[in-house]
């Protein structure tokens, strides 16, 4: 079968949705499928294009068997609002031209967001007459409500409008958890048209060793330390501040060190409050390579999932699939409805706490922090619950029969 992938991050991205897309062209192409991706220069998550790929319109890889071909995409300085609509309707137009240069497909793939690939889909679709399929990580319109990025009004429901129709036109729409396919289906799409489709456990998380000794903390001087790990994108949703919070809080419990990995449009402002607030136990560190990010879920003993209080279904991060399939303890503070607290409440593998309150943050902390077996006892269930719900393998060989009975109904 031919598939052409339509998405705005890709490798060598190491973070967010690049990694799960990589993983399933990767695996599609493995199995004997002509895969092309048509994607933006690298950017995310320091909001800047690596220093190989600036000043170029186009551009065309091969990577695993996976044909790579890029587009133009304005990336600001600092995102806000209507930067970010900027961005992202930059990588729309030229990824539509881009498209063009790949070979007529069997099927589309299209990952939202951004949401308005929704429009490239169904020209594509129509210029092809070929089936696609909606590939929903985020559901960009409730975030934005939620969260007060846009006010009610003539932006939000052209929002709405747009979504629906991508929705309306797919053959199949696919999310990543129940709670946002039933959200999904309360917009009036057919529940059976909706699919979970879990972006899956790399094997190499499994293996991660939790006991001594780790490299990361000789190199780093943390050998005593209790660290307490916080990796990914450092965006307006997560609500990061409640880490520095918490922080200050830990003055007097000088062996917890809190390490931030990452990047993202609140980087530098978590950075500038955390000297101001003098906090010494608090570290920032880049995005990180695969086997030094091994290192560090090796060393970490507790890792965080934090979310504002309005975030609910309409996100669930891919970290909390890499933390309990490496075995790292979690503390989420997140809203008690949301599908993260389901997941690490249903898995055993670690609590959940309220969200944007630093005092519950630290004494859920200090309870890993004074208890040993208990976090023995969540590395363990964590692991066991991603083995059962997130094992790649399966994971990736159920997508593949997904897309192919699809691909097929749409001929």
């Amino acid at each position: 079968m031919r598939i052409l992938f339509l998405g705005i991050n890709y490798w060598p991205e190491q973070t967010g949705i690049a990694p799960v897309t990589q993983r399933r062209c990767e695996y599609l192409a493995a199995q004997g499928h002509e895969v092309t991706i048509c994607t933006a220069f690298p950017y995310y998550p320091d909001w800047r294009v690596g220093a190989a790929y600036r000043g170029k319109l186009f551009g065309r890889e091969t990577r695993n068997g996976v044909t790579i071909l890029r587009s133009y995409v304005w990336v600001p300085a600092r995102a806000n609002t209507v930067r970010r609509i900027i961005h992202e309707a930059s990588f729309l137009a030229s990824s539509l031209l881009g498209s063009v240069r790949a070979r007529k497909p069997d099927l589309l793939f299209v990952s939202s967001p951004p949401l308005g690939l929704a429009v490239t889909a169904v020209l594509l679709s129509r210029l092809w007459n070929v089936p696609y399929v909606f590939d929903v990580q985020d559901l960009q319109p409730d975030a934005a409500a939620e969260l007060g990025m846009l006010p009610p009004g003539k932006v939000l429901d052209f929002l709405y409008a747009l979504e629906a129709m991508g929705y309306r036109n797919a053959a199949l729409v696919i999310t990543i958890t129940e709670g946002m396919r039933r959200t999904i289906s309360s917009k009036g799409i057919p529940l059976e048209k909706v699919a979970i489709e879990p972006s899956g456990a790399e094997e190499k998380w499994f293996a991660v060793k939790k006991e001594p000794p780790h490299a990361f903390r000789s190199e780093h001087q943390l050998a005593d330390k209790f660290l307490v790990l916080h990796s990914g994108n450092m965006g307006v949703k997560q609500g990061l501040a409640v880490i520095l919070e918490a922080a200050a809080r830990s003055r007097s419990f000088p062996d917890i060190e809190y390490l931030l990995v990452g990047d993202g449009a609140m980087r530098a402002t978590l950075e500038t409050t955390g000297r101001e607030m003098n906090l010494a136990n608090v570290r920032f560190l880049p995005v990180q390579d695969g086997d030094k990010f091994m290192e560090i879920l090796s060393a970490a003993d507790v890792g965080l999932i934090i979310q504002q209080s309005s975030v609910s279904n309409i996100v669930f991060p891919s970290k909390a699939v890499t933390l309990l399939a490496a075995g790292c303890p979690v503390i989420a503070s997140v809203n008690s409805a949301s599908e993260v607290a389901r997941v690490v409440t249903e898995s055993g593998g670690g609590v959940v706490v309220a969200p944007e309150d630093p005092e519950a943050l630290l004494a859920a902390i200090v309870a890993f922090r004074n208890d040993s077996a208990r976090r023995l006892n969540s590395s363990a269930a964590g692991r066991n619950y991603a083995r059962a719900h997130w094992e790649h393998r399966v994971v990736l060989k159920n997508f593949e029969q997904n897309l192919l009975a699809h691909a097929r109904a749409g001929h």
